[in-house]
């Protein structure tokens, strides 16, 4: 199956004409391509991103790249893996459908079945888990395993399980760690109540479509089939249980129920060969000292500068990434120590803009940059990248316009108008599907040792510059820099 080269190429009209009035298409690196016949004179007719055209045969490759995709999904996080071995991995699905949107997109349809080899669910705040609600009732997709970080939230006083002090220190001890202490809250009517958590994790169970539920945390080392030693390695570092008085797995209380659910995120580091990517959920300043202390061994608020370069450079060892996913959409509630030991080349803030907390915040964008590594520290925004000039950079319109359709429909009168209405709200669900997938999405494409960030431009500047892309290539040293275009 052939694949787009490094790191863009371009489809044209006709053969051997490489100038822009012939351009019909720009591809980016690991886009799939149909050929559709043998070449002629270094150029094969090829079919990609719905154009059929020209391409030269330099700008093919056979090797499947990984992708990771950063979906615009407003305010929450949402990100949809495809490995090299194309398995599909979502983590987090946002608050609303635009995950599922995008897929839908993406899958065509969701026409025949399709498996992915994973959910995760890195904590149960709803601008996280949310938007697996619709993605769970699609009859045609299945999932090997649900993850999520082993707080469930459930009916009561105690909404995310009793808790115990021992000394100083408070305990989650109710963690839910596998299926069957999962349906103790889920089949219990009483347990779950009208709680979106349990309830969404009761739909899929219900379903069918999941082959298990169960909790993901530092006591598994990696996500199963990415153990590490493998080409494509998927470390979890948080949540991080400790034992209680019987061997149970219980959870640090983070003085509050917001902060300890957001503090025990599920957090993967991914390596593929040479490069490394951290995907931190919404941790904040209690939980990243915790897990600083956890995987050094040393004081998370050093007294001197020694001290504090010392811990950076033994965290290091855990935490440096070339690409981090900001935690907690560019949240103000973050250590800059932690910051400094992420220290990436890239970050990406997944932030929406209907929203009142004003992600992502200043100082989180100013601590990116400083703490970044090289010369250029890059900044990805979902947010920024959503600004298009077409009907929904003005959603108000939109919207207003599915409303009077939907009156129309219910005031319609014959079948031939109901037809009509309804090939109108397809095609407004079609613009919105076409959007989510293509502006706003930070597309992240790599083999292992060079990578680029793609995304739509407002504006293309003609046929052949559609993409704003960035490129990070390995520098004499060996190691990933930013390679200015």
């Amino acid at each position: 199956m052939p694949f787009c080269a490094y790191p863009s190429a371009v489809v044209y009209a006709t053969p051997g004409d490489t100038s822009k009035r012939n351009a019909i298409q720009h591809l980016i690196w690991g886009d799939w391509i149909t050929l559709l016949g043998a070449p002629q004179k270094g150029w094969v007719p090829v079919r990609a991103r719905l154009e059929t055209g020209w391409i030269h045969q330099e700008d093919i490759q056979e090797n499947r790249v990984l992708e990771v995709n950063f979906v615009d999904i407003g305010e929450g996080d949402g990100c949809f893996i495809v490995t090299p071995q194309d398995h599909w991995i979502i983590i987090d699905a946002g608050e609303g459908d635009n995950m599922v949107r995008f897929l839908r997109w993406r899958f065509r349809g969701f026409k025949r079945k399709f498996t992915f080899e994973g959910a995760i669910i890195t904590h149960p705040d709803k601008d996280h888990y949310g938007g697996f609600e619709p993605l769970f009732k699609e009859a045609n997709v299945r999932f090997n395993t649900i993850f999520h970080n082993g707080i469930v939230e459930r009916a009561g006083e105690d909404s995310l399980g009793p808790t115990i002090k021992v000394g100083r220190t408070r305990y989650l001890t109710d963690v839910i760690s596998d299926y069957e202490s999962l349906r103790s809250i889920i089949d219990d009517p009483e347990r779950r109540d009208k709680k979106s958590y349990p309830n969404l994790l009761r739909l899929v169970s219900e379903s069918g479509r999941a082959k298990d539920i169960r909790m993901l945390c530092s006591v598994d080392e990696a996500l199963p089939g990415y153990e590490a030693g493998k080409e494509l390695a998927m470390r979890v570092l948080s949540p991080v249980p400790e034992k209680g008085p019987n061997g149970e797995r219980w959870l640090r209380w983070f003085g509050s129920m917001s902060k300890t659910k957001n503090g025990h995120s599920i957090v993967l580091h991914l390596r593929y060969r040479n490069v490394t990517i951290l995907l931190g959920g919404d941790l904040n300043v209690p939980s990243e000292k915790y897990l600083l202390r956890y995987y050094t061994g040393l004081d998370p608020e050093p007294r001197t500068a020694v001290e504090e370069d010392g811990l950076v450079q033994v965290a290091r060892d855990t935490f440096q990434s070339d690409v981090a996913k900001a935690c907690h959409h560019g949240s103000g509630d973050f250590t800059e120590l932690f910051l400094q030991a992420v220290n990436p080349l890239a970050t990406v803030i997944s932030s929406g803009d209907d929203e009142s907390h004003s992600h992502p915040r200043p100082d989180a964008l100013g601590a990116a940059g400083k703490y970044g590594r090289g010369p250029r520290p890059l900044i990805f925004s979902t947010e920024l990248g959503r600004s298009t000039k077409e009907t929904l950079k003005h959603p108000y319109f939109f919207r207003q316009r599915i409303k009077e359709l939907a009156k129309q429909l219910d005031q319609a009168e014959t079948e031939t108008e109901k037809k009509a209405i309804r090939k109108q709200l397809d095609e407004l669900m079609k613009q919105l599907e076409r959007s989510i997938a293509i502006y706003g999405m930070i597309n992240l494409r790599t083999d292992g040792n060079k990578l680029i960030f793609a995304q739509k431009l407002e504006q293309p500047r003609s046929k052949m510059e559609k993409w704003d892309i960035h490129r990070l290539e390995p520098g004499p040293d060996g190691r990933l820099r930013y390679t200015p275009s």
